[in-house]
């Protein structure tokens, strides 16, 4: 692109977005505040102004948008699907000194199995159910089955942001085998190809070939000094008396290039393990109201049990009654239409709360009002057992259990149950089905209940945090200080990696700054550490090790500045 010439030496606005509708064609540059608005607004928080939003079609596309980006001294962020719960892929307030272009990686969609469908590669618009339904086909399983996967979460976003899951045998998704660009110190964009393919050096040539979507196999080599998968996480998870969470965003072992990147480079394409799908499944429910007997049976099973379980997630009275009666549409809706229907759905929900927003006269959260109205005399959709459970204990678990394992499963909770405070059933394999599906709806329901009683709730604390693998007091007691400042919880969690996603109601007039302050200092004395799996975004401050990451990728800090509470001026100032 042309160098500016007229004074002051600002970017020249009109001539990047001419350069960039040449690229991607005009249907696919977004201009103005009402056409852009779902897109510079998070799923659950953050929202700011931007230049545009810019659509690439191919590799090649994205390559030649980066480039025009980069000449143009704007601020890039890199969004996926936009399904993030700290404002990590959107701007943030109005106070960026250059004007910022938000890069949609959605039409980059693409999956292809290599090894036999052992590992795969994938393209920054491919979502988690596109990769089940894919590597299904060859007995395989992705590195993740978890709750944002049903409204499309990405891929590339769960390496670049550390993510989690819930699948305990396979920790944080994470690979050091990438092909990114980052933007130098100088300002050129430089395209690093450590994907373990050869696709020559001509960065318009490679990105070309990756966009076929057939990569010869003759092309694909392995480096044993890199890895797809963490493939230490079972002997770390086990270690139950260590002193340190098992898994959280700023833990140095998982920052790695794209890994943990948190949108400071571009990344085009990722290399990742697949798994063996286990056939022989079985689901356990357990409630209680001692949270002494489910740290037992945590400490029991990470110890003793020769299999670990595929997936144990906690679910607190609170948010099962919530999500019971806030998430039902969301439990409905990937039950009976699949998860792949869930992107296209949430696409119009944003297109409708953006047409109602531009009327001054219209009700806030119509698209919230009018499912939860459509639902809420529906018969009853979960399994009587489960309400039964929900009416006379206050802690749940859901214990998933896969071959030798289910006979370790069994023994052990006829041992233990039933007691004065708690008792198990096994799953039908409806019930199972339901059971997961009701716990991966939490999220969703916190901001629903929120929309419709805003006259109640001033805005929501949403928590997501590690607690050391030797903490056994994780049933949380608020001081009486805090305590006073809320009007309810929603708690949920990973229960064995000890991973817990905490929302506070906050009453009207309360600061959620202050209270967010309040509760990460009682965390810091605990030694618990935070975010655990959703990233830092514009919530958390980055630690040391994080920013630093950050900085040694992106050293003028032209993408997505400012997570981690950094800097969002150039160059870091």
């Amino acid at each position: 692109m042309d160098a500016c010439t007229a004074p002051p030496p600002l970017p020249c606005t009109d001539k990047l977005l001419q350069n960039l509708a040449w690229i991607v064609g005009d249907a696919h540059l977004i201009t103005g505040e009402r056409q852009t608005r779902r897109f510079r607004t998070g799923y659950r928080f953050g929202g700011g102004r931007a230049l545009a939003v810019v659509q690439p079609r191919s590799l090649v596309d994205l390559w030649r948008v980066v480039n025009a980006c980069a000449d143009g001294g704007v601020i890039m962020i890199m969004q996926a699907a936009n399904t993030g719960l700290t404002g990590g892929s959107t701007p943030d307030g109005n106070d960026y000194d250059r004007d910022i272009v938000i890069v949609s990686t959605t039409r980059l969609e693409g999956i292809q199995l290599i090894r036999g469908g052992e590992q795969v590669i994938c393209l920054p618009g491919s979502r988690l159910f596109e990769l089940e339904e894919k590597v299904a086909a060859v007995g395989r399983e992705p590195h993740s089955r978890i709750g944002s996967s049903c409204i499309g979460a990405s891929i590339l976003g769960g390496i670049c942001n550390n993510s989690g899951g819930a699948l305990i045998h396979r920790g944080p998704a994470y690979t050091e085998m990438t092909l990114y660009a980052r933007i130098s110190p100088t300002g050129s964009v430089e395209l690093i190809n450590h994907l373990g393919v050869d696709l020559g050096n001509d960065p318009e040539a490679m990105l070309a070939l990756l966009d076929t979507g057939s990569i010869d196999e003759s092309r694909v080599h392995d480096d044993p000094s890199r890895v797809c998968s963490d493939r230490h996480y079972q002997e770390h998870v086990r270690q139950v008396d260590a002193d340190t969470p098992a898994r959280f965003n700023n833990d140095p072992r998982h920052l790695h290039e794209a890994a943990g990147s948190g949108g400071h480079v571009v990344v085009f394409a990722v290399r990742l393990d697949t798994f063996p799908r286990e056939l022989d499944v079985v689901d356990f429910y357990i409630g209680s109201n001692d949270p002494a007997e489910l740290t037992a049976i945590r400490r029991t099973i990470l110890t003793d049990f020769k299999s670990l379980p595929i997936q144990g997630e906690y679910i607190h009275r609170s948010a099962f009654r919530l999500t019971e009666r806030y998430g039902k549409d969301t439990f409905l809706a990937i039950r009976h239409l699949g998860a792949k229907h869930l992107p296209g759905l949430f696409a119009l929900k944003a297109r409708v709360d953006a047409f109602f927003a531009r009327i001054p006269w219209a009700p806030r959260d119509v698209s919230e009002r009018v499912m939860q109205a459509a639902v809420v005399f529906l018969p009853r959709h979960l399994p009587q057992r489960m309400r039964d459970f929900d009416k006379r204990f206050e802690h749940h678990l859901m214990l998933r259990m896969g071959g030798r394992g289910i006979g370790e499963a069994r023994r052990l909770l006829a041992e233990v149950f039933p007691t004065p405070n708690g008792a198990f059933f096994e799953c039908t394999r409806e019930e199972g089905e339901k059971a997961f599906l009701h716990r991966f709806a939490v999220a969703g329901a916190s901001i629903r209940y929120r929309a419709l009683h805003r006259s109640l709730v001033s805005d929501i604390v949403a928590l997501d945090v590690a607690l050391r693998r030797d903490d056994d007091d994780w049933n949380e007691q608020l001081p009486a200080e805090i305590a006073e400042r809320i009007t309810g919880v929603s708690y949920c969690g990973h229960f064995f990696c000890h991973v817990f996603h905490r929302d506070y109601f906050l009453k009207p007039g309360e600061d959620p700054v202050a209270f967010e302050h309040a509760m990460l200092k009682l965390l810091d004395q605990r030694g618990a550490e935070y975010p655990a799996e959703h990233n830092v975004g514009h919530l958390y401050p980055a630690k040391p090790a994080l920013e630093a990451h950050y900085r040694a990728l992106d050293p003028t800090n032209s993408l997505n500045p400012g997570i981690g509470r950094t800097s969002k001026l150039a160059n870091w100032a």
